[in-house]
């Protein structure tokens, strides 16, 4: 009788290890899942493709410190997140600057516009139209915007930087790019897909724009992308044990853990 009575805490232990398992795997699956960045093959170069969900996920704009100086690195940065440096998920150049590492474009952070739209012509990438600008809406709403669209449609974003080139317009490459031009870089942008997300990637060695272009469209289904810059590109990724070392970076752009 005893191996009777003993049958169902046998059957009840068998359940309990099956939805055991069943939850670990859930749960390795999630984490998978929610991993801030990862490493993508395209078109034989590799790129560094890090993942923001605004409905999870917090944006922030950041270029100096409290008294007013330019933070310049990511070192930097981290001291002056402080406490909110153990939710970084990751944080990356954000835009071409100056000398001094102020802004050259449209500039707001926090609501607070501190550069305004430039439409200048001249030289450079941050010339080269269309640029554009990346921003969030106060519903969290993400965007990548030609610069002549943004300004006729007169937002009013919680946090927004300027750059250029376009690296996608509507699906389309830049009208200047070539298949795989001579110009060669370490490259970051920012691109934004249907599913509401913004994908930073940057490029693990020298790529052409029009390589980098197509990594967004073909790799990442974005229809519109900005480039942010080249050879100052930079990652701090806390994932990755990755924290780039350039000490002459401008304003930085940093998601958190909600």
């Amino acid at each position: 009788m005893k191996r009777f009575r003993s049958l169902p805490a046998i059957l009840a232990a068998i359940v309990l290890i099956a939805a055991g398992g069943v939850l670990f795997a859930l749960q390795v699956s999630r984490a998978e899942a929610e991993r801030p960045c990862e490493t993508r093959a395209f078109e034989g170069s590799r790129f560094v493709v890090c993942s923001f969900d605004p409905t999870r996920h917090d944006l922030r704009l950041v270029s100096q410190s409290d008294d007013g100086r330019y933070l310049r690195s990511f070192a930097a940065l981290e001291t002056e997140l402080g406490r909110d440096a153990r939710r970084v998920r990751f944080a990356m150049n954000a835009g071409m600057f100056n000398d001094a590492g102020a802004p050259i474009g449209l500039y707001i952070e926090d609501g607070d516009q501190q550069r305004a739209l430039s439409r200048t012509d001249g030289p450079g990438n941050f010339h080269m139209k269309p640029n554009g600008v990346f921003w969030q809406s106060a519903d969290g709403a993400v965007h990548v915007d030609t610069t002549d669209a943004y300004a006729e449609a007169a937002p009013t974003p919680r946090w927004a930087t300027q750059s250029g080139p376009m690296l996608l317009i509507g699906g389309e490459l830049h009208p200047r790019f070539s298949h795989d031009g001579a110009s060669r870089y370490l490259r970051n942008g920012v691109g934004v897909s249907a599913n509401g997300k913004a994908y930073f990637v940057i490029s693990s060695g020298f790529v052409s724009f029009g390589r980098f272009a197509r990594f967004f469209r073909d790799e990442l289904a974005c229809a519109d992308a900005l480039f942010l810059d080249g050879s100052v590109s930079s990652l701090w990724a806390p994932s990755l044990e990755r924290q780039d070392s350039s000490e002459a970076l401008g304003p930085m752009l940093v998601v958190l853990d909600r």
